[in-house]
């Protein structure tokens, strides 16, 4: 594993738009291919990916837009449903977004005629953050600066809502733990909800301000990361409700975190966009500095694959891909 190797993307798909937000379908839909949306001034594009690192038989990345779907408005954030399917007759796509009008839109699409949307009004300003329930796909959570997290059924109905002390800026529903909800406040603090009870169970604190992104790690439940300031922070939920490890990344401040899907210690975070590139850097536990440094022309979002140690940051009508060893 070459060590804080500066690598150039290892893949670009050239995009309509300025892509604002993108993300890889982290369900199996039932197809060999992945899906990506990703979402730009007006539009959110769905499509399958299949790279060389799967499939001996792909050159480098075959990439293919199953449909574009008319938003009107830009795209903020992205959700997929564990509902969406490939392989069924008719398939199902199905999403949801969060806009700058502060508005969620469920989308439901059999990529053919069948194309329905629905709005969720509720939240009073910005929504940072949205997830669907991960088992079976029946409610969406969102965060928002109104300082609230709210719990939607799929017909738009809140189905829970809890009042934060600050902007809400990530939530996450791990598939394990169907019943919690995690939830980080811009102000550093990270809260668990029982969704049954609807009280906050248990929370970490960052200790420093404006925690901007935090994620629930995938492979083991007990591992929470986040970035705040210029720091990346690591938790072991059993251990304290302060960080177990923590480390400056970016010189600017850092803006986004996420756990790869395939791997407990790896890990990408990005820092804010400069005045022309964004800054994506791969973390592994086990190294001191990161493992791979990637720039992205005034890039936004990042998103890792569901069985590869690949990521993907949008950008200027392109989304950029990054591989790294496990």
């Amino acid at each position: 594993m070459k060590q804080d190797s500066t690598r150039n993307t290892a893949y670009t798909v050239d995009c309509e738009d300025y892509v604002h937000v993108v993300k890889f379908n982290p369900f199996d839909s039932g197809d060999a291919c992945s899906l990506i949306a990703y979402g730009g001034n007006n539009y959110v594009v769905v499509g399958t990916c299949r790279f060389q690192e799967e499939d001996a038989e792909v050159e480098g990345m075959q990439y293919k837009t199953l449909r574009t779907f008319h938003h009107g408005i830009r795209v903020d954030a992205i959700a997929w449903s564990p509902e969406t399917r490939l392989d069924a007759l008719p398939p199902q796509i199905r999403f949801c977004t969060a806009a700058s009008d502060r508005k969620l839109r469920l989308f439901t699409s059999d990529l053919q005629d069948k194309n329905e949307f629905k709005i969720f009004d509720g939240h009073s300003d910005y929504i940072n953050d949205l997830v669907f329930a991960p088992k079976e796909g029946q409610e969406v959570a969102s965060v928002s600066d109104d300082h609230t997290c709210r719990v939607w059924d799929l017909e738009g109905n809140e189905k829970a809502h809890f009042v934060l002390r600050s902007p809400g800026m990530s939530v996450c529903w791990h598939p394990e733990e169907a019943f919690k909800l995690m939830v980080a406040e811009k102000n550093g603090t990270i809260r668990f909800y029982d969704l049954i009870t609807q009280q906050a169970i248990l929370s970490l604190e960052c200790e420093q301000t404006p925690l901007m992104s935090a994620d629930w790690c995938l492979k083991n439940t007990l591992k929470i990361g986040a970035v705040a300031g210029s720091d990346w922070l690591i938790w072991d939920i059993t251990r304290s409700s302060y960080p177990q490890d923590k480390r400056p990344v970016h010189v600017d401040r850092a803006r986004l975190f996420r756990w790869s899907r395939v791997n407990e210690n790896l890990f990408a975070t990005t820092g804010y966009p400069g005045k022309t590139t964004t800054q994506l850097l791969v973390h592994h536990l086990g190294h001191p500095q990161p493992i791979l440094t990637g720039t992205a022309a005034v890039g936004s979002g990042l998103t890792w694959h569901r069985t590869l140690p690949l990521c993907a940051v949008g950008g200027d009508h392109k989304i950029f891909f990054w591989v790294t060893e496990m």
